[in-house]
């Protein structure tokens, strides 16, 4: 619902409903959107008529803030970024670059946005995490903590990706997988159904591990292997490579 700025003591005010109240405030010259006073927006960065920037939050550059979303506290878009929908980027988030986040995605905590990433639908990144590159994380996705999604890398569905964690080059992580701790997942692998991916493990190549599976310790799977059900491979030093297929449980 878009509310109508109201004259106080002199003063043009809007109501931002973040609990605060009716705030001094300004339509931006270009694209005419809401821009509090106590926020930084360029000249050249654009507005739209139903977007909000507000709290301290700046907006430079080429950037541009349109449809429904909205920019608050110390969140900062740049660039080229393109920050639309009813999408929000809060706290002391930045998006710069190229980058676009849109739906109903949500940047927050001290998240990085940047590059020709995309983050949309139903995302949410925080933390310390960072989505750049030409990476990609939407529908109910997770990223947060201090993991990085980057180069071509995806993580969608309900995916969470969590800890010390780095998704690269073609890797993608989606459905209800879960990968957390310091692993790493790239190449051209794929993490997805149930499965989880832990400690310093890592999967890459050709890999695909789904199902309920649960890779941990240092253990490698690689190559084209598939692991898959309930499979448990957490010993150490564990590898799994080649064309495998494991279904139980590798000590």
């Amino acid at each position: 619902m878009r509310y109508n700025g109201n004259m106080m003591n002199n003063t043009m005010t809007y109501d931002f409903l973040d609990g605060a109240g009716p705030v001094p405030a300004h339509q931006h010259s270009n694209g005419g959107g809401w821009v509090a006073n106590t926020a930084r927006v360029a000249a050249s960065a654009f507005v739209g008529p139903n977007a909000k920037v507000y709290g301290k939050a700046e907006v430079y550059g080429n950037a541009k803030v349109s449809d429904t979303a909205g920019v608050y506290d110390y969140g900062v878009v740049s660039g080229n970024a393109k920050v639309y929908g009813h999408s929000t980027v809060g706290d002391t988030a930045h998006v710069y670059g190229n980058a676009e986040v849109y739906g109903e995605a949500w940047i927050f905590g001290n998240a990085r946005i940047g590059g020709n990433a995309k983050v949309y639908g139903g995302a949410s990144i925080f933390g310390n995490a960072k989505v750049y590159d030409g990476a990609v994380a939407n529908g109910s996705a997770k990223v947060y903590d201090d993991a990085k999604v980057y180069e071509d890398a995806q993580v969608y569905g309900a995916a969470w990706v969590f800890g010390t964690v780095r998704i690269d080059g073609y890797a993608q992580v989606y459905e209800h997988a879960k990968v957390h701790g310091n692993a790493r997942v790239g190449a051209i692998a794929k993490v997805y159904g149930h499965s989880t991916v832990g400690g310093t493990a890592e999967v890459r190549g050709n890999a695909h591990v789904y199902g309920d599976a649960v890779i941990g310790s240092n253990a490698i799977v690689e190559g084209n292997a598939e692991v898959y059900g309930t499979a448990l491979v957490n010993g150490k030093n564990s590898r799994i490579g080649g064309t495998r297929q494991v279904c139980g449980t590798v000590e």
